[in-house]
């Protein structure tokens, strides 16, 4: 069974107070934080760049989980690995942009863990020419760089067919994940959970990465068991 892992993303916590965030998640047992990068082209809105990653990793006591909604994650390798990133994640949308296999090589040679991600109406397929080299695959279960969507139940048979094809990294999703769907996407086969809202709204935080927690391992791998 792979260990399971809430991430909570940094792109709901207060940035007024953002080390009192980072400190307040990571006290309240999460395993990865989750950064949001938005360039405004691969998706319409911006977030924030390597500076911003390298003040995070300053004060970060858990991995830094950095998702590249970019079109160029090859001119901005560098500077996210300085900046500190654990896991450099991209999208394979892009992949007609550059030499995929290079950036993923180039990422591992500098002993970062690196996966790709894929969008709700993107076949799962298209990463299998990549997938023997990957740590992790993420699957987004609302399109990248929209808020205030819903969870898409329709790309769950991604996660299994992932899990039924072999695939031993991880599997994160990304996108409506809460108290309600993330014993869904854990049946699918998901460990690494990206929770916003979910955590950074609750009042206790705390007892809300236990409560995802306990439903994600209660539910953990049966649909792609029975697949």
């Amino acid at each position: 069974m792979h260990e399971i892992r809430i991430a909570p993303s940094l792109l709901a916590a207060d940035f007024a107070r953002l080390g009192d965030e980072i400190a307040s998640v990571e006290n309240a047992g999460a395993d990865w934080l989750h950064l949001d990068v938005m360039d405004g082209h691969f998706v319409p809105n911006l977030t924030f760049g390597p500076f911003i990653v390298q003040a995070m990793k300053k004060v970060a006591r858990r991995p830094l989980d950095v998702h590249l909604m970019i079109t160029d994650p090859w001119r901005y390798r560098d500077a996210f690995l300085d900046a500190g990133a654990d896991l450099f994640t991209f999208h394979v949308e892009v992949a007609q942009h550059g030499d995929v296999g290079a950036l993923l090589d180039s990422v591992r040679a500098r002993g970062v863990k690196v996966g790709m991600s894929i969008q709700p109406d993107t076949p799962v397929e298209r990463l299998l020419p990549w997938l023997p080299r990957l740590d992790l695959v993420l699957i987004m279960s609302v399109f990248a760089g929209f808020g205030g969507q819903k969870f898409m139940p329709e790309v769950l048979p991604k996660a299994t067919w992932l899990r039924t094809a072999g695939f031993r990294g991880d599997i994160s999703m990304d996108g409506g994940i809460g108290s309600s769907t993330i014993a869904q996407a854990a049946a699918a086969g998901v460990n690494v959970f990206v929770a916003g809202t979910a955590v950074f709204g609750a009042p206790d935080r705390a007892a809300r990465i236990a409560q995802l927690r306990a439903a994600a391992s209660g539910a953990y791998g049966t649909a792609a068991a029975g697949a």
